[in-house]
């Protein structure tokens, strides 16, 4: 696992960090700053952080990996109270600091420290589809496929059960909670690739096409996901979407904007370098798209990969280290 989820946790951390200093900004306001878009790690910006500054979206993946690690399990009060952690004691941060935390997140937080309520803090209706959960969902994701990898069985079912389960910890709504599955089906194929291969020897586009045509087959039995399924159609097929300009791609918090945005990098760059530019670079929810896209670029592109001067400019990196050894 501790490769995995290096290499994913890095290209999560790394994203996040670069799309701090111009969270918020639309993609025409990052092109017109003095310096133009985001082409290396940057500090100051919108939260007057320094250089290699992560937020919200790295504490909470490491907040849950860490309660992994200790419990070897999913624990949902577990990493709850790590959430409430983080919120109220800025664990999980560079600087014992938490900031940028999201509404939704929040909400939910503040609900289980009131009531310890795991069965009901998530927040629910349609207002529940940001991409909070799916930002955080990497370390799930991974644990569920070592553990099939151990057990050599199919247990699809029960990792998506769980998958779900602690992205309704705060997102409780089936359309953020499909997101997430298909995140896991992104990642499944991605890793059986480097395990059987031992490098990237199939295209991510290729891997990709093939995570969400299992997602999509694994959520299609289910007449209950049909509806909310229809949401992410667009992601059916790989080629056409390869073919949208940028002006056609959003970066906002909806969670299905942030994954075919995430997706759409992916599929049309080369490296990891360049899919989290260019995540970052649609503007509005950078570190988030940046994130989500960058944990999966990272398990492709592998942690050697990682430009060395963004790896040496991460802060607190140690933490992530403590968690993995």
């Amino acid at each position: 696992m501790d490769d995995l989820i290096k290499s994913g946790m890095i290209g999560l951390m790394i994203g996040d960090a670069l799309g701090v200093p111009v969270e918020f900004m639309d993609r025409e306001q990052i092109a017109g700053r003095p310096g133009g878009k985001v082409t290396d790690m940057e500090g100051d910006g919108t939260f007057h952080m320094p250089p290699g500054t992560w937020s919200d979206d790295s504490s909470m993946a490491l907040a849950t990996l860490a309660s992994i690690r200790e419990k070897n399990e999913i624990d949902l009060d577990d990493i709850m109270n790590k959430f409430v952690s983080w919120v109220d004691d800025g664990q999980f941060t560079p600087f014992g600091l938490a900031f940028d935390i999201g509404r939704t997140c929040n909400e939910a937080i503040a609900s289980y420290a009131l009531t310890k309520d795991i069965n009901n803090c998530g927040v629910t209706g349609e207002y529940a589809n940001g991409n909070g959960a799916l930002m955080r969902i990497l370390p799930v994701c991974i644990y569920w496929y070592e553990l099939q990898q151990k057990r050599q069985e199919d247990i699809t079912c029960d990792a998506i059960e769980s998958i779900e389960k602690v992205a309704s910890l705060t997102h409780n709504h089936k359309r953020s909670c499909i997101a997430c599955g298909i995140y896991y089906f992104l990642i499944k194929e991605i890793a059986d690739n480097k395990r059987e291969t031992g490098n990237a020897n199939l295209s991510l586009a290729h891997l990709i096409q093939q995570g969400i045509d299992t997602a999509f087959r694994y959520y299609g039995k289910d007449k209950s996901y049909h509806d909310e399924l229809e949401c992410y159609d667009e992601l059916l097929d790989i080629d056409v979407l390869s073919e949208y300009q940028e002006d056609e791609i959003s970066g906002s918090g909806y969670v299905v904007d942030s994954l075919m945005a995430s997706v759409w990098c992916l599929i049309t760059t080369n490296s990891y370098r360049e899919c989290v530019l260019a995540a970052v670079n649609l503007g509005e929810d950078t570190d988030t798209t940046a994130a989500i896209a960058g944990g999966l670029a990272g398990l492709y592109y592998g942690t050697d990969n990682i430009p060395a001067e963004w790896r040496n400019m991460l802060q607190g990196k140690e933490i992530l280290d403590s968690i993995i050894h």
